[in-house]
């Protein structure tokens, strides 16, 4: 028997029952991917699968200047609440008027947004109006994603909130307006997956500054800058670079979505100053740079953010042998410096004092070293004389004479 012949054989109470099968039966709450099949000036009619049709109202996707969000033929999550009339009616939160009263405790069960207006400031929080005359609590904590400075700024607002506890038939309402960012961003973190990648630059805004490093929100994931990714230099204090709510521009570092943790570089975005330094330190060039930092075996001197030499402890004594550089300079100090040797693979810089000429007793033939001379005298009186005058001296005249009759 044939496809014809079995159709045939149907009755046409049979053909009638497939035809006009009752639709998919829904629970108050039930979430539904639904596709927009016709829009008209106050409602918009869906296809919610299933032989089953359903209407939202229209301002419910709409912006504050009427104009619509969606158009027909995209997708939309939406919300059953109940048949009125014979016709299913859906919505995306719960607004105002007795119809959203009646459904609050089916907002609470089954996580849908509700419509909620921030009237005061209350302690530990604010009292929020949700579907027209319901008293609502949002604590302080649920009311963004960070907490914020100005909390009068939310007076007034009309926005959209979570019901997380009902009590006493909705008479003890707690709201969440976190809970609504917090799904809002992972809908965009998952977006992110599948564009973002390591070394891509990406736009985002700096949300709070610590020692180690700052936070920057990208828009669905929030990462750390390092505090030596910020710039090619030393940054001393990351408050005298970036500020909270500034936008920048930032390198993607690393990206591991299982911990949640993300790493970005302002300094890549930048140009790198070695890549002009074989032109600008050559052998024998003279710059005056400023002392960064001293150990026990020299004084690093950075000659432009992100450049540091070194002049070796034994050519900062004049001649003369020091125990530690501080004897003779102080960080934060300018100095005047002759570059001796480039490494570029390396990225070192070895540098000499101007005007420092090396004066080592050298020893003698028969093992005994040569005495200083005098001159050595006129030469600690030239080193104070240069100094005199600057932020960080290094010392009296008389005290380098006691350092050096110490030798």
């Amino acid at each position: 028997m044939d496809q014809n012949d079995q159709n045939e054989n149907k009755s046409f109470a049979d053909m009638l029952d497939e035809d006009f099968s009752a639709p998919e039966r829904l629970d108050p709450g039930q979430k539904v991917e639904a596709t927009i099949v016709r829009i008209s000036k106050e409602w918009i009619f869906l296809d919610v699968g299933g032989k089953s049709e359903g209407s939202l109202a229209r301002k419910e996707l709409a912006d504050k200047e009427d104009n619509l969000t969606a158009a027909e033929g995209d997708k939309v999550t939406v919300y059953f609440l109940a048949v009125q009339k014979g016709e299913q009616l859906f919505t995306t939160k719960l607004g105002g008027g007795n119809a959203a009263l009646a459904h609050l405790e089916e907002a609470y069960h089954n996580k849908i947004p509700v419509q909620g207006v921030v009237v005061k400031e209350v302690k530990g929080g604010y009292e929020v109006k949700v579907a027209g005359s319901a008293r609502g609590f949002c604590p302080f904590s649920q009311m963004g994603l960070r907490r914020v400075e100005d909390t009068d700024q939310f007076i007034g607002q009309d926005m959209t909130f979570k019901i997380t506890e009902f009590k006493e038939n909705g008479r003890n309402l707690i709201v969440s307006h976190r809970a609504i960012l917090e799904e809002e961003r992972e809908v965009l973190k998952e977006e992110l997956k599948k564009t973002i990648a390591v070394g891509q630059t990406v736009k985002g805004v700096i949300t709070s500054l610590r020692d180690f490093g700052a936070f920057i929100d990208i828009g669905g994931i929030e990462g750390l800058i390092p505090v030596s990714e910020i710039g090619w230099g030393r940054v001393e204090d990351i408050r005298g670079v970036l500020s909270e709510g500034q936008e920048v521009e930032a390198a993607v570092m690393k990206l591991d979505w299982e911990n949640d943790r993300f790493s970005f570089s302002l300094k890549d975005t930048l140009p790198d100053p070695w890549d002009n330094a074989t032109s600008k330190y050559y052998e024998g060039s003279v710059h005056t740079g400023q002392i960064a930092r001293l150990t026990d075996f020299g004084a690093f001197v950075t000659l432009e953010p992100g450049i540091d030499g070194l002049v070796h402890i034994s050519k900062l004594g004049a001649g003369r042998r020091i125990n530690h550089p501080r004897e003779v300079v102080a960080q934060g100090q300018s100095l005047e410096v002759k570059v001796e040797g480039l490494d570029l693979d390396k990225r070192r810089i070895s540098l000499a004092v101007i005007g420092d000429e090396k004066e080592e007793a050298e020893p003698k033939k028969g093992g005994k070293k040569k005495e200083p001379r005098q001159s050595d005298d006129r030469e600690a009186m030239r080193q104070f004389q240069q100094q005199a005058g600057k932020s960080q001296s290094m010392g009296t005249f008389a005290d380098l004479l006691k350092a050096k009759m110490k030798k």
